[in-house]
């Protein structure tokens, strides 16, 4: 045994003496047979699974699965779990402790003898998290999905998460009860999984597969779906035949399959939290990737996938219609189609006999359902860094606009304000929320889909121009500029817009432009001071203190790159 030194798991299993009585004895413990410590592959599973991550819950059933399909394949599999982030509850916002989640992930992996890894995830940033994590160990990995949920019914129609913001603003309105805001939820969250919608969970599935980290339909197989299984059985198998042909991260995550993924983000119609997170991803793995790409690489692609929020539809309707797959094949002429995947097989390869079987969810590069997608990447002295707007889902009459600006300094000013009736806001009015960037909030929360103004909703206004340093649910729409940076609490120039200041924002032409002299910027600058947030200690006071600005990825300055999956030192 001690001479096999081929697999990482045999440094600990495959020793004699003391270190090896150790590292065998106590797992044994738990009714494993010595022969299984004898040199097979053993597969990690990180699972997310937590009652507080609704969307994760489902998981260990997929656990099961996964295990079953390693030792079909010879394989030795070790469940783990790791941080798990649910995007409903966790306060202040998930994306504070992203960061958080990959330093638990990547440290699990590499401290512990694992030759290969599943990743299990599902809610929005359970999977950059735990790619990124895992892209910083850099071993043969495979990620699987938790799936939507079924699309909910509610009086008739069908719903998803997308309905929570039109059933709040009907809610301000009177329009609905609050025992009918409660029938609602129920219809809408009716089964395990994730949002049935293209929100941001959905992306990062769609994401992984088209990155190649997943097997093909990994994306839209619903949750509830026997097949959901089926697919992480197989994968349990291909894990160990990846173990054996080393075929690690780094070999898929190829310059060729970020561009991919940005193409198919565009088609797709995905959400602007998409670049956040392959930035992150891209800096932990070496790749050089940068906000421009995003605008490079989806500018000119259609929106091919009819889906809420841009679309009408839901993911179990993509999975009817042939699935990612599907739509990729649409784009072959166009995507990188030699990219390999984690089942060995090229992004060509595995949409080649993909087929569409309902034109109304899926389109073709020639009739798409919206000829403006992906993401712009506005810049100006109001974001010289980036700010990115999601086309598909914008109202196309304020894609140029210029109004004064209604400034909240804090999300605390917006719920005080928002609503009251002294409010000096039109229809022609941007609206502009400070603080709560990555170091504002601190974490970045999804609030940059601000609500509009009831007064304004009484007069059938249900979109302004809305600028801010945080982000948006992939679930929302609207004009919604996101990510501002530098961000207001790092001094950006969004500190210093004042209301009444005229704002320009001129999507075609890729600008935002606050109509403020330097001389008058500098002047302002002066009498600006930091938000104070009285965070002087733990967790949130280090993220203050090392997160990069969202142009970046927003991850921390000291985790970029990674550092491989060596470890000498025996723990006894």
């Amino acid at each position: 045994m001690e001479d096999n030194k081929a697999l990482r798991s045999q440094n600990w299993f495959g020793k004699t003496g003391k270190d090896g009585f150790i590292y065998r004895a106590w797992m044994k413990n738990q009714g494993i047979p010595h022969d299984e410590f004898d040199g097979r592959p053993v597969i990690g599973i990180c699972n997310t699974w937590s009652e507080l991550t609704p969307c994760n819950a489902h998981f260990r059933d997929l656990a099961e699965a996964v295990k079953i399909g390693v030792y079909e394949a010879g394989g030795f599999p070790v469940e783990f779990p790791v941080m798990s982030l649910g995007e409903t509850l966790i306060k202040p916002t998930a994306m504070l402790y992203r960061n958080l989640a990959s330093m638990d992930v990547e440290e699990s992996i590499r401290a512990n003898p694992i030759d290969g890894v599943v990743l299990l995830c599902g809610c929005d940033k359970t999977t950059p998290s735990l790619v990124m994590g895992a892209c910083s160990v850099d071993i043969p990995t495979l990620v699987i999905s938790g799936g939507p949920m079924l699309k909910g019914h509610f009086k008739g129609k069908d719903i998803g998460t997308s309905d929570v913001w039109r059933f709040a603003e009907a809610y301000k309105l009177g329009q609905i009860s609050q025992s009918e805001f409660v029938e609602a939820e129920a219809c809408m969250a009716r089964t395990q999984g994730h949002c049935a919608v293209m929100g941001t969970a959905s992306t990062m599935a769609t994401m992984v597969e088209a990155l190649g980290l997943s097997l093909p339909n990994n994306a839209s197989i619903p949750a509830a779906d026997a097949r959901r299984k089926v697919i992480s059985q197989f994968s349990g198998r291909r894990i160990v035949e990846m173990v054996k042909e080393n075929l690690t991260l780094s070999k898929i995550l190829t310059r060729e399959a970020f561009e991919n993924a940005i193409m198919v983000n565009a088609a797709i119609g995905g959400s602007t939290n998409f670049v956040i997170h392959l930035l992150a991803i891209a800096g932990r793995i070496g790749v050089d990737l940068n906000i421009e790409d995003f605008d490079k690489f989806s500018q000119h692609i259609p929106l091919l996938a009819n889906l809420q929020p841009s679309g009408e539809h839901f993911m179990e309707d993509l999975y009817y219609s042939g699935g990612l797959p599907a739509v990729i094949k649409e784009m072959s002429g166009i995507i990188h189609n030699d990219a390999l995947t984690v089942n060995g097989k090229t992004m060509g390869e595995n949409c080649a006999d993909a087929e569409v079987y309902n034109r109304n969810i899926v389109a073709t590069m020639e009739n798409p359902f919206k000829p403006n997608s992906g993401i712009a990447v506005v810049k100006g002295n109001l974001s010289p860094n980036g700010a990115v707007l999601k086309p598909s889902a914008a109202t196309p009459a304020l894609m140029v606009h210029r109004g004064k600006a209604v400034v909240f300094e804090t999300i605390e000013d917006y719920h005080e304000r928002i609503d009251h009736p002294d409010l000096d806001i039109d229809e022609n009015s941007i609206m502009v929320l400070k603080n709560v960037g990555p170091k504002g909030y601190p974490g970045m929360a999804e609030v940059g889909n601000m609500g509009i103004p009831k007064k304004l909703l009484e007069k059938g206004v249900h979109d302004l121009v809305r600028i801010s340093d945080g982000r948006m649910s992939g679930t929302g729409f609207g004009t919604v500029v996101l990510h501002v940076s530098p961000e207001a609490a790092a001094g950006g120039n969004l500190a210093l817009v004042q209301n009444g200041d005229y704002i320009s924002l001129d999507v075609p032409n890729r600008t935002l432009n606050l109509e403020v002299s330097d001389e008058e910027l500098a002047e302002r600058r002066k009498n600006w001071q930091a938000i104070d947030m009285n965070i002087t200690r733990g967790y949130v006071n280090l993220y203050i203190n090392h997160v990069e600005q969202a142009h970046l990825g927003a991850d921390m300055d000291f985790l970029k790159g990674k550092s491989g999956s060596t470890v000498t030192r025996d723990s006894h």
